[in-house]
C-alpha cells in the first residue's frame, strides 16, 4: 500500500497536498488538489483509521505523488507520521506556530478543525516543508523510556515536596515515604533498562562512547541526547542542529532606532534545551572551546544567561561534530583544519 520508497524521497513539487489537523481522537483531513479543489474527510486516530485515510487518498488521486503535513503536536500526531512514513508516502512535521502565522497572514479567521486542516494543506503547497524521516524503531523506544524516566522523577519531586509540608498526619507520612520508595526503585530500573537498551544496539553504544568522549557530557546527557537528537546526517550543518533545539540567536532589530537584545529563538526542541542545560554548566569550567566562548561573551558584556545559553549552542555543536565525523572529542580541534570544517563550532 502507498508510494514505492523512491516517490517518498524524489525531488520536486509533489501533488496534491493533504493537511491534517490532529486531534486524540480524530484527524480532520483536507486534500487540496493542484487546481484548487479540495476534499474534506474525518478519521479516527488509530491505526485503522490511519488505514483508511491513505486509502482515501489513494481512491481520490490514484497514481499521484502524496505530500502529508501535520503539526508536530506530540504523541498524538507522532502515529499518523509514523504509519505514513513507514509507508513510503512524504510527511512534513511543522512546527504549529508557523501554521499559526501563516494563518494570521491570510486573515483566516475562522477556528474549526476543518478550516485548520485546510490552512495546512495550502501552507504545504505553498512553503513545501522539509520532509521528515521516523527514527530507527530503538531510538524510538529510547525517547519513551527517557521520558518516561523525566515524568517518573518529577512524580518522585511532588511527593518529596509533600512530605516536607509541616503538621502532617502520621498516616500520611507513612504513605508518602511507602511511595517514594517506588518511585525511587522504578528510577533505577529505568534507568538500568536504558543503559542495558542502548548498550544492546551497537549504533546507540558507538554513539554514546563518542557523545561521552566531550567533557560535560555525563552518561545521563548521552543517554538524553541519543533520545532526542535526531539522525545528524539530516541536517546541514552545526548551525542547523543548533536551531532545531531552538538555540540559534533571534535579532530584533528594524530601522535605526529598534535595536533589543539578541536572544535565543527557544522554538525547538524544548526536551534537548533542558538536557543541555547543566552539562552546559559544567562544560563552561571543563570544556575548553565552550569555556573560551563563554569567557569571549562575558568580556563583550553579555548577561551570565545569555553567556550560558551561547555555551549550550557551542556544546550542542560540538556534539553534532562528533557524530558527524565519527571522531571522539579533541581537544585541539583548532588547529585541526578539517576537524574545524566538519565540526562547524564557531557558534
Amino acid at each position: 500500500m502507498g508510494q514505492k520508497q523512491s516517490a517518498a524521497t524524489a525531488p520536486g513539487a509533489a501533488t496534491p497536498w493533504i493537511g491534517i489537523d490532529v486531534s486524540k481522537d480524530t484527524l480532520d483531513v483536507c486534500l487540496l488538489r493542484a487546481g484548487g479543489k479540495e476534499k474534506h474527510k474525518t478519521f479516527a486516530n488509530d491505526a485503522a483509521g490511519h488505514s483508511k485515510l491513505l486509502r482515501w487518498v489513494e481512491h481520490l488521486v490514484p497514481g499521484e505523488i502524496y505530500h502529508f503535513c501535520l503539526e508536530s503536536t506530540g504523541s498524538y500526531s507522532m502515529g499518523v507520521a509514523h504509519f505514513l512514513a513507514e509507508a513510503s508516502q512524504r510527511v512534513s512535521l511543522v512546527n504549529p506556530a508557523r501554521i499559526k502565522y501563516a494563518g494570521l497572514a491570510q486573515g483566516v479567521g475562522n477556528k474549526t478543525d476543518r478550516a485548520d486542516a485546510r490552512l495546512i494543506a495550502d501552507y504545504c503547497r505553498k512553503e513545501e516543508p522539509a520532509l521528515w524521516r521516523a527514527s530507527a524503531p530503538e531510538v524510538r523506544v529510547l525517547v519513551a523510556l527517557v521520558r518516561r524516566l523525566h515524568s517518573v522523577q518529577g512524580l518522585l519531586g511532588q511527593e518529596q515536596n509533600r512530605l516536607g509540608a509541616p503538621e502532617l498526619p502520621r498516616e500520611v507520612q507513612s504513605s508518602l515515604r511507602k511511595m517514594i520508595r517506588v518511585l525511587e526503585a522504578e528510577i533505577k530500573r529505568l534507568q538500568k533498562q536504558i543503559k542495558d537498551h542502548i548498550n544492546g544496539h551497537p549504533g546507540l553504544k558507538a554513539d554514546k562512547e563518542l557523545l561521552l568522549s566531550i567533557p560535560g557530557i555525563g552518561e545521563t546527557t548521552a543517554h538524553e541526547l541519543l533520545g532526542e537528537l535526531p539522525d545528524v546526517t539530516q541536517f546541514a550543518s552545526a548551525q542547523s542542529v543548533a536551531a532545531y533545539a531552538g538555540l540559534a540567536p533571534r535579532e530584533h532589530s528594524s530601522g535605526a532606532s529598534v535595536r533589543k537584545r539578541t536572544r535565543l529563538s527557544k522554538r525547538g526542541n524544548s526536551h534537548l534545551r533542558k538536557a543541555l542545560y547543566f552539562p552546559a554548566v559544567s562544560a563552561v569550567q571543563w570544556n575548553a572551546p565552550v569555556k573560551a566562548h563563554y569567557e569571549r561573551m562575558r568580556e563583550k558584556g553579555k548577561g551570565k544567561m545569555v553567556c550560558l545559553g551561547a555555551a549550550m549552542r557551542k556544546l550542542l555543536m560540538i556534539c553534532y561534530g562528533v557524530l558527524k565525523s565519527r571522531q571522539p572529542f579533541d581537544p585541539n580541534w583548532q588547529q585541526n583544519k578539517r576537524g574545524c570544517q566538519i565540526v562547524c563550532v564557531n557558534g
